[in-house]
């Protein structure tokens, strides 16, 4: 079965003009089969759930991947600092296009099993989140000003300040909120793919892993490219 899953995804990326054509349409976020996110030395929380998606979770963007591990985040939010200081040149976590401090306590919801459920009231799993950069962008259709666009360049959906009203629009479609209106500036912020979270994350539970290396180690392990 293992063996399948990973032919499948070797399928989907077969050579880098395909990685960047599927980024170019914009693809949704995926969640990559447990045994790919393995071999690319990924790790899984335990005990792992067959009956549940994997904890690991991963987005196709004109990069690589960008890898969410939350058995290796620690909820430190530095990803937040850095995200705000990097695009709007201040430390706000509120704004931040990576979402973690609204999840720190319970996780992406709070439920009655709480206590066995991501969070620092649960089992000490953090849960890193951002734009999933869909194909179809609810944020966008739903902007009045048409101040949401796709970027040529990096692919991602990205806010045109000069635009934008603040009408919270975005925010409502999205179906992760991951949009945010900045309270001093009256702006949406969303995700523009710098890579600046995964960069300067201390544990590695975000990283970027691009497709040469991820080709690389897939080979490495015997499977081929044509």
């Amino acid at each position: 079965m293992f063996e399948r899953e990973i032919e499948d995804f070797i399928e989907k990326i077969r050579t880098r003009r395909e990685f960047l054509k599927m980024s170019g349409k914009g693809i949704a976020g995926i969640t990559v089969a447990t045994s790919v996110l393995n071999l690319m030395g990924c790790s899984q929380a335990e005990p792992a759930d067959s009956e549940k998606s994997p904890e690991v979770t991963a987005f196709v963007i004109p990069a690589g991947l960008l890898v969410a591990e939350p058995n290796r985040c620690t909820g430190c939010q530095r990803c937040e600092m850095v995200c705000t200081v990097t695009n709007d040149e201040k430390i706000h976590p509120l704004i931040s296009r990576v979402k973690i401090a609204r999840n720190f306590n319970y996780g992406k919801e709070l439920t009655e099993n709480y206590r066995f459920e991501n969070g620092y009231f649960g089992n000490f799993l953090m849960t890193p989140e951002t734009c999933r950069q869909c194909e179809d962008a609810k944020c966008a259709a739903a902007c009045p000003q048409k101040a949401i666009s796709q970027n040529d360049t990096t692919k991602a959906w990205t806010v045109d300040e000069s635009k934008c009203v603040g009408c919270g629009a975005c925010v409502q479609a999205c179906p992760w909120n991951m949009p945010t209106i900045d309270p001093e500036t009256s702006k949406s912020t969303k995700c523009v793919l710098c890579g600046a979270c995964a960069d300067n994350c201390i544990t590695g539970a975000l990283k970027i892993i691009p497709w040469e290396k991820m080709e690389a180690m897939l080979r490495r392990k015997g499977y081929r490219f044509s």
